[in-house]
């Protein structure tokens, strides 16, 4: 009970709830099925924030797959953004086979566009981005996503994967992170 009444001092509200992440996450696994149907399929996760959405994605995906992860990090412990490192790279060949590249969050659009560029490199045949959350507002590299779970307004956002410091990745929803708990100074 006091952890549950920990996150509930944090979080200002409740953004997303678990149904509507089940349903969504099942709508988008019927597109990428129908989009990807009789393909092999290599599905490239970006760490550690997709781990919940990934998993409940791949559970409604009946498709031929191989799964591999690339390891970015563009946090530190604050909310700020930092340079982007590259903490694990691809193990599998991508060359000539069609990629789903998932994402937690697409937001600045920094991240996606070095991905995006390093998985080229590798000559896929395709490459498609599915993407949990969209934040338009703070877009600044021209790229997109071609599966959007929500698009969702200029807000800090955690759980279903989304951290703050390495917190609430456990919440079994999305929140709204209260301003006192990552502004700085």
């Amino acid at each position: 009970m006091r952890k549950l009444s920990r996150w509930r001092q944090e979080i200002e509200r409740k953004l997303i709830t678990q149904a509507q992440l089940a349903r969504r996450v099942r709508d988008l696994a019927r597109q990428i099925e129908r989009d990807f149907a009789g393909r092999d399929l290599v599905v490239v996760s970006l760490l550690n924030g997709t781990v919940m959405f990934l998993a409940d994605l791949l559970r409604h995906l009946p498709l031929p797959m191989r799964l591999d992860f690339i390891g970015v990090s563009s946090y530190g412990e604050g909310a700020e953004s930092r340079e982007l490192i590259f903490t694990k790279e691809l193990r599998l060949d991508v060359r000539g086979r069609d990629v789903l590249l998932v994402d937690d969050i697409l937001d600045t659009g920094t991240t996606l566009k070095r991905v995006l560029a390093k998985l080229r490199e590798l000559k896929p045949r395709r490459v498609k981005v599915c993407v949990l959350l969209e934040k338009k507002a703070r877009r600044v590299e021209r790229v997109r996503a071609d599966y959007v779970g929500f698009s969702i307004p200029d807000l800090f956002v955690v759980g279903y994967g989304l951290d703050f410091a390495e917190r609430h990745r456990n919440l079994p929803f999305v929140g709204v992170l209260r301003p006192q708990y990552y502004q700085i100074g």
